[in-house]
């Protein structure tokens, strides 16, 4: 079984399967609104293929990712909360 890949989601270490894409291991963290939209009403992910583009996040200082399109890689750091 490959070795787990060791990420950061809003400062929390969490530990996930090589081949988990971000959008997995935020919401396998308990996190289920990934944004809140320009009148701060919370967003969560709808389509997990990338067209939506509900699931944005900040993925290692780089903000508006599609987290749903994008793997984990060791020390990533991710944020809901931006």
């Amino acid at each position: 079984m490959p070795e787990a890949i060791s990420i950061r989601v809003n400062g929390a270490p969490l530990s996930v399967s090589p081949g988990t894409t971000v959008l997995a291991a935020i919401l396998s963290s308990g996190i289920s609104m990934v944004r809140r939209s320009v009148s701060a009403e919370p967003r969560g992910p709808l389509c997990a293929m990338g067209i939506c583009f509900e699931c944005r996040a900040t993925v290692n200082h780089e903000r508006h990712i599609r987290t749903c399109q994008l793997l984990c890689a060791p020390e990533m750091d991710v944020r809901t909360d931006d």
